[in-house]
C-alpha cells in the first residue's frame, strides 16, 4: 500500500472549507513555544513557524510551556521569538501568582515586547482570586491587553472569578482558553453582556464546540488549536465545519478565524458581528452518531490509554459498512478513508500526533455531514 500523506489528505478538506468561505484567514489564539515542560512536548519558534505555514495562517499568540524553575528566560525567549517572526508571532508573557514577583515580571516582559498575559492555574496551582491575579488583571486594564487563562482539565470552576474581574476591568480582555470548558454549563448566559469576556477554541471535544459556537456570541469566539498538543490547519477545517453546521455566517466565521483576534493583537476596539446563533434543530443521524462515538472513544484512548484504542477503531471502521442506497454513503466512505489513513500512518510508526489527525478530522465530518464533502470524495 502506497505510504499516506497526511498533508495531502487534509488538502482537499482544507480547500473545501476555504472555498466555502471566501477570504478567511486563519489567526491562532492559543500555541506554544519551550523545551522543558513535565510533560515532555516541546515545539521550536521554527516548528510553530511551520505548522502555520502548513495551515497559511496569518500568525499566532505565543507564550512558554510550563517551566518549573520560572518563567523570566521563557518569557524571553518568546519574545525574541516574536521579534524575529516578521510579525507572525505575538508573544504573551506567563507568569505565575504563587512567584511572589508575577506583577513585575508581567511589567518588564511587556515593557520588552510582549503583548499579552498568560496564567495557567493548573500548572501553577493557584485560584484567580489569587491578590496578584486581580493585580495582573489592572495592569491588563491599565493598556488595554488580553489575558489568556486556562479553563480546561484539572481545575475547578472559575468562572465565577472571571466574570467579577472582566466586570471591574472592562479594558482588559479575558480570554478563556480550551473552550472555558470549566464554567460552560452557565457561562454563556452572561457572556453577552461581557463582550470582554472571550473563549478559545483549543479543544477537540465536538459536544463542547458545539456548544461554545451555539450559546456564545461569535464576536466573543477565538480560532485556536493549542499547538503543538493540536494542528492549527486540522483544527481549522474541523471547526469551519462545526461553524457552517451550525449556521453562522461567512461574516462570523472570519470573524472567528482570525479577525477578532487581529484586532486583540492591535489593541483596537472589538467587533460585534452578532448575537450567539443558538441551538440549531438537528435530525439525529443515527448511523453517524455511532461512527462518531466510535472515533472520538479510539482517539481519547489513544492518548490515554493506547493499547486499548484500536478496538474502538475498529468498531468505527466497521460502522462505516453500510449499505450503498443511503443518501449519507459518500460520507460513510470518506469517514473509511480517514480511519485508513490513521491505521496506516500508525503502522508507519508515523509521529503519534501526527497520526491522530486522521481520526480528529473523522470526528469533526461524521458529525457535519450537512457540510459538503471535498470535490472528488463524494463517489462511493
Amino acid at each position: 500500500m502506497q505510504a499516506v500523506d497526511l498533508e495531502s489528505l487534509i488538502a482537499p478538506w482544507a480547500a473545501q472549507v476555504r472555498e466555502a468561505v471566501p477570504g478567511v484567514r486563519l489567526f491562532d489564539t492559543h500555541t506554544h513555544l519551550g523545551s522543558n515542560d513535565p510533560d515532555g512536548m516541546k515545539q521550536t519558534p521554527a516548528e510553530l513557524l511551520r505548522v502555520l505555514d502548513e495551515a497559511d495562517a496569518a500568525g499566532a499568540f505565543t507564550f512558554p510551556m510550563h517551566e518549573p524553575d520560572g518563567y523570566r528566560a521563557a518569557n524571553d525567549m518568546v519574545i525574541d521569538a516574536a521579534a524575529h517572526s516578521d510579525g507572525r508571532l505575538v508573544c504573551f508573557c506567563r507568569v505565575s501568582p504563587n512567584s511572589g514577583t508575577a506583577p513585575d515580571e508581567a511589567r518588564r516582559a511587556l515593557r520588552s515586547g510582549a503583548r499579552g498575559i498568560k496564567l495557567h492555574p493548573r500548572a501553577e496551582q493557584f485560584g484567580l482570586d489569587h491578590p496578584a491575579v486581580r493585580e495582573l488583571a489592572a495592569i491588563a486594564h491599565e493598556r488595554r491587553l488580553p489575558i489568556l487563562i486556562h479553563a480546561g482539565r484539572g481545575i475547578p470552576a472559575l468562572g465565577r472569578h472571571t466574570v467579577a474581574l472582566a466586570q471591574e476591568f472592562s479594558d482588559a480582555r479575558f480570554i478563556l482558553a480550551h473552550a472555558g470548558i470549566t464554567d460552560l454549563a452557565w457561562i454563556w448566559r452572561v457572556a453577552a453582556d461581557l463582550p470582554n469576556l472571550l473563549f478559545d477554541t483549543s479543544w477537540f471535544m465536538g459536544a463542547d464546540l458545539r456548544a461554545l459556537y451555539s450559546l456564545v456570541p461569535p464576536g466573543q469566539i477565538l480560532f485556536a488549536s493549542d499547538a503543538p498538543y493540536g494542528n492549527p490547519l486540522l483544527a481549522a477545517v474541523s471547526q469551519i465545519r462545526l461553524a457552517l453546521s451550525l449556521g453562522l455566517s461567512q461574516e462570523q466565521i472570519r470573524c472567528i478565524m482570525s479577525e477578532q483576534s487581529l484586532r486583540i493583537a492591535a489593541g483596537e476596539p472589538l467587533a460585534f458581528v452578532g448575537p450567539a446563533v443558538g441551538e440549531r434543530e438537528r435530525a439525529t443521524h443515527v448511523l453517524l452518531d455511532r461512527v462518531a462515538q466510535f472515533v472520538m472513544m479510539g482517539t481519547i484512548l489513544s492518548i490515554r490509554a493506547p493499547d486499548a484504542s484500536p478496538e474502538m477503531l475498529a468498531l468505527a471502521r466497521m460502522a462505516c459498512d453500510v449499505p450503498d442506497e443511503i443518501d449519507d454513503a459518500p460520507v460513510f466512505a470518506a469517514l473509511r478513508s480517514l480511519l485508513d489513513a490513521h491505521l496506516e500512518l500508525s503502522r508507519d510508526g508515523d509521529d503519534v500526533r501526527r497520526a491522530r489527525l486522521p481520526l480528529m478530522l473523522a470526528a469533526s465530518v461524521a458529525t457535519t455531514p450537512d457540510v459538503p464533502l471535498p470535490t472528488g470524495l463524494c463517489r462511493r
